[in-house]
């Protein structure tokens, strides 16, 4: 099979989907590479190491998409990439559907097949979700801590405090990878950190790993919104697999927020789960809305390229030997984590939290591979 691994263009994503010991495996079986020149630069990998693995450099993202069967990117096409997508051609990388309905049409109308990393499911986990939930969760408390700062526009706050002035109160919405990992920086800065989620079983899983200092409280809107009105931090780590995060605080919550106080919000690349987020860059990573600073960076794994990009291909690398091995139409068939991660198949939805999300009619992956052999 070919493959093709473009430069990421989304505003500073340094991350680059394939490292050289991945094309050199791949190369070895077979495959051949196709490697935009450049692609791997921010993450400290030149192109001479790609061509000593075995890739093909090209000059330029068209020479990718138009060589390739297979395309393995980091994150979603931009418009500007739209038009190289094409029929009959496969493409696997981060795409978060549900909170773009103009990247769905534009996939929908290419005819291609899009394979999204975060709903590939294996035994009830999201396997390539995971290690950039880590990277999320772990710098979510870094950001925070930076923004709670005067001069960054916070509250003058340390998240540690020091004798005698007690130490940040952090709340925590989501007890999963992301608000784990959250919760454990957090504590291991010294602040008093509240972490809520829905499910008893895992608050109990949290209650036992935790630090002494992190209290685990059972998720209800009235706990949330009394809990993030004394809150120093505030970090958002809901997910809802395919569909939309649940929004769980609304403006009229924010206003209540003490003035200075700070927002993560990492489920941003879902929708948000705050009614006042709005997607952001590492270039100008934060807003003020209601006199609490937001930070809303839609790629947050992309400030730590290099740990991002190894932490990531440690997890995609079976999956992308498994459809080059197989082609797409094996792997869907044969595969149930492969067809978890389908969203689009050759045109039409095939995952239901995407269709619900826009009121779009949705098959299954096998349907769509059959309507239209």
């Amino acid at each position: 099979m070919i493959l093709g691994v473009p430069k990421e263009i989304k505003e500073s994503e340094d991350r680059v989907a394939l490292v050289p010991a991945g094309v050199h495996d791949l190369a070895q079986e077979g495959h051949r590479i196709l490697v935009e020149k450049g692609a791997g630069v921010g993450s400290g990998i030149p192109d001479e190491e790609y061509k000593g693995a075995g890739a093909t450099l090209v000059a330029g993202p068209a020479e990718v998409y138009a060589g390739a069967e297979l395309v393995v990117k980091v994150k979603e096409p931009l418009p500007a990439e739209y038009p190289l997508v094409r029929s009959g051609q496969t493409l696997f990388t981060y795409f978060h559907f549900a909170a773009s309905q103009t990247l769905t049409e534009a996939m929908r109308k290419s005819g291609a097949t899009c394979l999204a990393y975060e709903t590939l499911e294996v035994g009830g986990h999201l396997p390539l979700l995971t290690p950039m939930s880590e990277v999320a969760g772990r710098m979510s408390v870094h950001e925070g801590a930076k923004y709670l700062e005067r001069a960054m526009g916070g509250r003058g706050v340390l998240l540690a405090g020091v004798p005698g002035v007690e130490a940040a109160e952090v709340l925590v919405a989501g007890g999963g990878v992301v608000g784990s990992n959250a919760a454990r920086i957090a504590a291991g800065m010294g602040a008093r950190v509240t972490i809520l989620d829905v499910s008893l079983e895992r608050l109990r899983y949290l209650a036992d790993v935790m630090p002494a200092n992190v209290t685990t409280l059972f998720s209800t809107p009235y706990a949330l919104r009394e809990r993030a009105r004394t809150a120093d931090l505030f970090i958002g780590a809901v997910l809802i697999s395919g569909k939309r995060a649940p929004v769980l605080l609304r403006r009229e919550d924010i206003r209540k927020m003490r003035p200075g106080s700070v927002i993560v919000d990492v489920a941003v690349d879902q929708g948000g789960c705050v009614e006042t987020c709005r997607p952001t860059t590492h270039r100008e990573p934060t807003f003020v809305e209601e006199g609490v600073v937001h930070y809303c960076v839609a790629n947050m794994p992309g400030a730590v390229a290099r740990t991002s990009t190894y932490a990531l291909t440690n997890a995609t690398l079976p999956w992308i030997r498994k459809l080059a091995e197989e082609g797409l139409e094996k792997a869907l068939r044969g595969d149930r984590s492969i067809r978890s991660a389908a969203n689009v198949v050759r045109g039409q939805v095939t995952h239901p939290g995407v269709a619900e999300s826009f009121g779009l009619p949705s098959v299954s992956p096998e349907e769509a591979l059959r309507s239209r052999a």
